[in-house]
């Protein structure tokens, strides 16, 4: 992430954000010492962790990645739902409670006191091989701003517009890196980060 810093100003110029690139966003919170979480995703590929691996010092910020997507394997980890669904909101917040529930208790605060946890998830389903189901799934992320403070935690449901699971798949990655980066850099203005910037 290489920074040119200019003091340079011609009048008549505006103020203009600078919005990082996919791999910039995951970078950032690679390189932030106290940012560690987990990812479980479940259905469209790890698509949203694969950012991060790419990105490059993802050691400090991935505790564990995890796709279970063999569906005894899901319920054997985060339980069967009545109603024997696997993309629902329900399943979604009980792989975030899950994760968040081991990431506390197998990584102690006395060896670890400036972490701030995160567990990130999706359960999804991609446009089938017909093309008649369009695809769509549960997103969202339990975090912590700081060591010492309770969780917060961001759902979305998202319907998908493409027409090919690539497509899909790629959309559900970016979606995940822009979720973790909105709940950790712009959680001040949250209206204004979700609606304008979740697919760039």
């Amino acid at each position: 992430m290489k920074s040119i810093i200019t003091d340079i100003k011609v009048r008549g110029d505006k103020a203009i954000e600078q919005i990082p690139s996919i791999k910039d966003k995951a970078l950032r919170i690679n390189l932030n010492e106290n940012i560690y979480g987990t990812f479980a995703e479940i259905g469209a590929g790890q698509e949203t962790v694969r950012h991060f691996f790419r990105a490059g010092a993802s050691s400090g910020t991935i505790a564990k990645a995890m796709s279970a997507y063999d569906k005894d394997f899901s319920d054997a980890i985060y339980g069967e739902e009545k109603d024997g669904r696997y993309v629902t909101e329900s399943r979604l917040k009980k792989m975030l409670s899950h994760e968040t529930k081991l990431i506390e208790e197998r990584l102690k605060r006395d060896k670890h006191p400036n972490k701030i946890f995160f567990s990130y998830a999706n359960t999804v389903a991609t446009i089938d091989f017909a093309k008649q189901f369009k695809g769509h799934g549960w997103v969202g992320i339990k975090y912590q701003v700081e060591p010492d403070a309770g969780y917060s935690e961001i759902t979305l449901h998202i319907r998908f517009k493409e027409t090919d699971a690539k497509l899909q798949q790629e959309t559900l990655g970016i979606l995940g890196v822009n979720l973790i980066y909105g709940a950790y850099y712009k959680y001040n203005d949250p209206k204004n980060y979700y609606v304008t910037y979740m697919i760039i």
